[in-house]
């Protein structure tokens, strides 16, 4: 298992810039050092006979669904709901100049 100590989680919490207090750093090190000691477990696991596989289902199976049009709302009824509209159409902020 690697080792991580106070002294990595302070480290790893200036790398990402995230301001966290002393109770949340100690929380945080005994969250991070229980999911390794999962990963760990999961390691001790036998997978010398199982072939790698990309998908999970032996059938590549298509979810997918047919698009059809159903009930459409009326546009003035859509349009009642957005807080502005313009010709027919929904006003939103600019997000470039």
């Amino acid at each position: 298992m690697a080792n991580i100590d106070k002294e990595t989680i302070k480290n790893l919490t200036e790398l990402c810039r995230i301001d966290c207090t002393e109770e949340e750093q100690i929380s945080l090190l005994h969250d991070l050092q229980k999911i390794l000691k999962y990963v760990d477990q999961l390691e001790e696991v036998d997978t010398e006979h199982v072939k790698p596989c990309n998908h999970i289902l032996d059938a590549n199976i298509d979810a997918t669904r047919e698009d059809f049009v159903g009930n459409i709302m009326p546009r003035d009824v859509f349009l009642s709901n957005a807080p502005s509209h313009t010709g027919g159409m929904i006003k939103v902020p600019p997000i470039m100049k």
